[in-house]
Order: C-alpha cells, then sequence, then structure tokens
C-alpha cells in the first residue's frame, strides 16, 4: 500500500465514462443539487419505499441473536466492512443525518461546544438530513425513537410550541429513553408523557408508530422514508418483560483479544490491569442482558415486515438495519464501553432487502456511515448535493461493480471535555482514549492520537489488533500513512473525499 500513487489509467477512465452515460442514459441527467432523477423503477413501477432500523450500540457478536436479521442476511446483501465514522453516539447519527465526516458536521462528542443536539443545530446540519431532501422530492418522511444527545422532546428552539426540526412530516423522538420507561415522547409537536406499564416499553411503542405509518402512507399512496432509531441495546439493557428470562447463562463471547493487553499499547491502555472475576461475571450478566434487550427490535422488524406484506409494499420496499456504533466487553482489557478505533467498536452490521438486492450476497468494499444519506437519495432518484462526503452504496447492494471504489474508511474521535450527563462516558477504569484520527483499510488499522502516539496493525495477520506494530514501519511507510490521514481529514465532498481515500501503492 505503500510508494507512488497509483496511477490514473486512460482505459479506465474510458470504462468509467462509458458507464457514466450508459446511468445517465437509463437515469435521465441532472446536474443541480438536490435535484430528483429518474430512479431504478420498483416492481409496481413507482419510487420505492425506505424504512432504515437504527440500533443504539449493537454489535456484531449480538446478530446471532436476532432471527429476523439473520433472515435479512439470507434474503438479502450484507455490508461485511461497514464503519462508523466515530464510535460515539451523537457524532455518528450526525453523519448518517448528512452524509458528513465529523470535521465538515462538527459533531465530535454527545455535548458541549463541539458535540450534542446544539453543535448539531449550531452548523446547520439540520438542513442536510436526507430527511428534508426526500421530503423535498415528494417522500413521506418519519422519524421515531432516539435523535441526538442533548434533544429534549419539550425543546421549542424559539418556537411557541415543542419543535419538530424541519424535513419530517411524522415526528415522535424520545428524550431520555435508554430504560425504556417513564420518558416522553414529542409526538408532532405534542409531549406525550409514558410510563411504566407493559405496554409503556419504548420498542413496543416505536414498534406500533411505524406500522401505523406505513399503513398510512399506504392509504395516501404515497413513497416514503422511515428511520427508526431504537435506544436498544444501549445500557442499562433493559428487556421486554416477555424476554427477561431468556438466554439463562448466557455469556459474553470471548475473542483472543479477550483480557489481552495490546503489544506495544498506546499509553492510554498501559495502565489496564487483567479483568477480574467480578468485572468477567459483570461483562457475562450485561452481555446477556444486552441480547435479551434487542429480542424487541427483532420482534419490531418481523412487524414491519408483515405489515409491508400486509399493505402489498413489500415488493417496492427497501429495509436497511443497522447501528450506530460498535461495543466492547473485555477485549484489550477494555472495560464494557466503544470510542476506540478498533474493528469491535467501528465495525458495525449493515444489512439490505428490498427490489433487485440479490439474496445472500457479501459486498467487502469499506462504507461507512456518510453513505448512507447518499444512498437513501440515489434510491428515491434523488442526486445527492456536492457537499455530501459519502457515496451511495446503491450499486455495490444490487451487486453491480462500483471501479475505483474508497481505499480507507476515516475515524475522528475527540475526546469529550466533560463527562457530566453524558450516557457512554467511559468508566476511569475502562480506558478513555484520547482525541484521535484513524483510518481503516483492508488490510491495516493507522490510528493517530492528539498526544503524539501512534498504532499500526496488520490485519491479516493480527486480525484482534492485538500487536501494534508502528515502531517497525519505515519512515517512508509513515510518512505515506500521515498524508493520507491528512487529506482525509481535510476533504470536503464526494470527489474530494474519494480521492483523499486512495492510498499510496
Amino acid at each position: 500500500m505503500f510508494g507512488s500513487r497509483r496511477p490514473r489509467v486512460l482505459a479506465a477512465l474510458c470504462a468509467a465514462l462509458a458507464i457514466a452515460m450508459l446511468a445517465s442514459c437509463d437515469r435521465g441527467v441532472n446536474t443541480a443539487e438536490g435535484a430528483t432523477s429518474d430512479t431504478d423503477a420498483s416492481p409496481s413501477g413507482t419510487k420505492p419505499n425506505i424504512v432504515y432500523v437504527l440500533t443504539d450500540d449493537l454489535s456484531w457478536n449480538l446478530v446471532k441473536y436476532m432471527p429476523h436479521v439473520q433472515e435479512m442476511q439470507k434474503k438479502g446483501t450484507t455490508f461485511s466492512n461497514f464503519f462508523a465514522t466515530d464510535s460515539l453516539c451523537c457524532p455518528s447519527r450526525t453523519s448518517i443525518l448528512t452524509g458528513q465526516y465529523p470535521h465538515n458536521t462538527g459533531v465530535f462528542t454527545n455535548s458541549g461546544d463541539d458535540g450534542g443536539y446544539r453543535a448539531f443545530l449550531k452548523n446547520d446540519n439540520e438542513k442536510k438530513t436526507f430527511g428534508s431532501a426526500l421530503q423535498r422530492a415528494g417522500y413521506r418522511t418519519g422519524f421515531m425513537g432516539k435523535y441526538l444527545n442533548g434533544y429534549q422532546p419539550g425543546d421549542k428552539n424559539g418556537t411557541d410550541k415543542p419543535y419538530v426540526p424541519s424535513g419530517w412530516d411524522e415526528w415522535d423522538v424520545a428524550g431520555a429513553g435508554y430504560n425504556e420507561y417513564n420518558y416522553d415522547l414529542n409526538e408532532n409537536g405534542k409531549v406525550v408523557p409514558y410510563g411504566k406499564a407493559p405496554q409503556d416499553y419504548l420498542t413496543d411503542v416505536l414498534s406500533k408508530k411505524a406500522t401505523s405509518f406505513i399503513g398510512s402512507s399506504a392509504e395516501e399512496k404515497k413513497p416514503f422514508m422511515l428511520e427508526v432509531a431504537t435506544f436498544a441495546p444501549h445500557g442499562p439493557y433493559t428487556p421486554a418483560p416477555r424476554d427477561k428470562g431468556k438466554f439463562p447463562g448466557l455469556k459474553a463471547p470471548q475473542t483472543d483479544a479477550y483480557d489481552k493487553a495490546t503489544l506495544n499499547a498506546p499509553k492510554w491502555q498501559r495502565s489496564l490491569s487483567p479483568l477480574t472475576s467480578k468485572e468477567k461475571k459483570r461483562i457475562d450478566r450485561s452481555f446477556a442482558k444486552r441480547a435479551r434487550s434487542v429480542q424487541a427490535v427483532d420482534d419490531m422488524i418481523g412487524q414491519l415486515e408483515k405489515t409491508l406484506e400486509d399493505k402489498g409494499l413489500a415488493d417496492d420496499t427497501y429495509i436497511v438495519f443497522g447501528s450506530d456504533n460498535g461495543f466492547h466487553m473485555g477485549e484489550h482489557r477494555l472495560r464494557t464501553g466503544k470510542q476506540t478505533a478498533y474493528d469491535t467498536d467501528i465495525n458495525v452490521p449493515l444489512m439490505v432487502t428490498g427490489p433487485e438486492v440479490p439474496a445472500g450476497e457479501k459486498v467487502s468494499q469499506l462504507a461507512e456511515n456518510v453513505d448512507l444519506n447518499p444512498t437513501f437519495l440515489d434510491l428515491a432518484g434523488v442526486d445527492p448535493p456536492s457537499a455530501v462526503d459519502g457515496r451511495s452504496l446503491n450499486d455495490l447492494m444490487h451487486g453491480r461493480t462500483e471501479k475505483e471504489w474508497r481505499e480507507t474508511a476515516l475515524v475522528e474521535h475527540h475526546r469529550a471535555a466533560s463527562k457530566k450527563g453524558d450516557p457512554d462516558a467511559a468508566p476511569e477504569n475502562a480506558g478513555d482514549p484520547p482525541t484521535y484520527a484513524a483510518m481503516r483499510t483492508d488490510d491495516s488499522l493507522y490510528v493517530e492520537y492528539a498526544d503524539g502516539e501512534r498504532e499500526f496493525y496488520a490485519l491479516d495477520s493480527d486480525p484482534e489488533q492485538l500487536n501494534n506494530r508502528e515502531a517497525s514501519l519505515s519512515a517512508e511507510q509513515r510518512a505515506a500513512l500521515h498524508r493520507t490521514l491528512t487529506a482525509l481529514q481535510r476533504c470536503k465532498g464526494a470527489e474530494s473525499c474519494q480521492d483523499a481515500s486512495r492510498t499510496d501503492s
């Protein structure tokens, strides 16, 4: 991956131009930002519907406990190398909504000047969401569940009633819904309290509202885009009443990295002691709770699929399932949490089913959550604006080849200035990384910390990222890695970020 930059071969340019011309003929040409174009027709000849289920802190090791998600893998396409731009809730969700990296959204943490809902608003991100773009394109749009850290259902934002962000026809959003009970929902501008009765369990409430939205959209005969963002399986990992007794004795999986110290570890990890017996038991209990808490999410997916089938919309609807970030539980001797650049935290599930999506396929190309905004727009026949950093996954999810795809995935993380009120704050003994930027390729992970330390892992021989080999790199290799990472941190827009993502080779 080192040396001079890859040349752009004339033949490749010609081929790319030919493909682009054919695509223009098929879809129509419209260069105006945010304009609509003819999209790939669904079986009924109409614009397709999109249902996006976004979970909170769901890691790959929970998928085996979700039969409907596993069925999505069988019926559709799975992105095996899908990464979060930051393994933290608010910056990740902001990248999903806007299609931009944290350095372009200004949202790096969950609170303070560089994070949370206030930073989202301050940096004019609301107008960039896929909801606004799809609403302008004639879609009926809905958002339900968890929005952004710091959002409160009663916030008025200078208006005369609880505020509903622009771009959403249906808005059913909570603030602190992590306990799944005793929360408020902003239901289209009215704050509605929920209690602790079984029927108030938040994931189930969202499931009912989502199926109702699908039904009303079917009656209106309008294409729709619905995001259902659950709080599960975020701590305290509260399961639905019907699931409390499931998986008795379940223990956390122990990979080769479990309770293992990283060789040549960065300074922030060196003080981590081996896990105690008590801590291991706590991790096991927490993992079992997490497995129980996603049962209701899996049930919801099944209910959404049934509703789409009953309404005659199944063949015209894409269902996308994913997570805002992963979660580590004992790997690298890290206590439960996230926020690192390791695959436990940044490599998250993404499954897609829908019109012409091949069954049982896996896509190995590097994809990121900045790609979701342009993907949703592309599926709807809307040209993504030039300011979007990601690229549409439309071709990849349909089994088509993408030439000149990215070779690196950028991860950006700021250490929070304060832990007060942050549900994701790392405990003192958990390992809390300083500010860093990282890039993940198909065979390596490179991290630059604000304190000057570096990490480099060769994934072919060290998939668990346990042996930091940065010290063995040559000066030329270090310089090449730094150049690419710096270019990624400065990129703006899909063309710029695609060019920056090309590694030296």
